[in-house]
C-alpha cells in the first residue's frame, strides 16, 4: 500500500486520506493486541471460554471501526474521488484477500454470537461453523495484519510519544471510544447466563 506521512498542520480528519490512514493504523494496532489476547484463550478454549467470550465482545466495536475506515476508503477510491485515487490502492495481494478476511471475520463473530446466545440448542453445526470460520480466517488475517504491522506500530508510537498531529484528537477519541464501548458490551453480556459456557463449549 502506498504509505503517506501526515505532517503537523495537515488535515487529519476521518474523511481525509491521512486521517483515514491514521485511524485505520491505530485501530489495527488495537486489534492486533486484542486478537493476540483472544488467541491465547483459543489455546485452552474449554477452560478459558468465559474469557474468550468476553474478549470477543470487546473486539466488536473496534472491529466495526476498522471495517468502517477501510470500507470508507474503498468506496471513495472506487467512486473516483481524485484525492483517494492519487493515494492509490492497497497492494494487489491485499486487495485479493480482503473479501476473504471480511467474510470470514463476519462468519466467525456471527457463529460465536449464536453459540453465546443459544448454546447447542440448534445443534453442534454452529460449533463446526465457528471452527471452520476460524480455520479460514486465521491465515488470511495474519497475512493482512503483518502486512500493515509497521504502519500500525508507527502510528501507535507517534501517539505514545506525543508526536501525532495536533488535529488527531478526534481520531484518538474514536479509537478509545470503540474500546470503551467494547468493554461496556462485554460487561453487559455478563447479565445473560450463556448456555454455551455451561455446556463447556460443547
Amino acid at each position: 500500500m502506498t504509505e503517506h506521512v501526515v505532517e503537523p498542520g495537515l488535515d487529519s480528519s476521518v474523511t481525509s486520506v491521512g486521517g483515514n490512514e491514521r485511524l485505520t493504523s491505530l485501530t489495527g494496532g488495537v486489534l492486533f493486541v486484542l486478537l493476540g489476547l483472544i488467541g491465547i484463550t483459543v489455546l485452552q478454549v474449554r477452560s478459558l471460554l468465559p474469557e474468550h467470550l468476553l474478549l470477543g465482545f470487546v473486539l466488536i466495536p473496534p472491529l466495526g471501526l476498522k471495517m468502517f475506515s477501510t470500507g470508507y476508503r474503498f468506496v471513495r477510491y472506487y467512486a473516483g474521488d481524485p484525492v483517494y485515487r492519487r493515494a492509490g490502492p492497497p497492494r494487489l495481494m491485499l486487495r485479493l484477500i480482503a473479501p476473504i478476511v471480511v467474510i470470514s471475520t463476519v462468519a466467525l463473530f456471527v457463529t460465536g454470537l449464536e453459540l453465546w446466545a443459544f448454546g447447542l440448542r440448534f445443534g453442534s453445526i454452529w460449533v463446526a461453523a465457528h471452527k471452520w470460520s476460524f480455520v479460514i480466517w486465521l491465515p488470511f488475517t495474519l497475512i493482512h495484519a503483518f502486512s500493515y504491522f509497521n504502519p500500525s506500530a508507527d502510528a501507535a508510537a507517534a501517539e505514545l510519544s506525543g508526536k501525532a498531529p495536533g488535529g488527531a484528537f478526534a481520531l484518538r477519541s474514536l479509537v478509545v471510544g470503540s474500546l470503551v464501548a467494547g468493554v461496556a458490551l462485554a460487561l453487559a453480556s455478563l447479565v445473560y447466563a450463556s448456555p454455551f459456557v455451561y455446556f463447556g463449549g460443547g
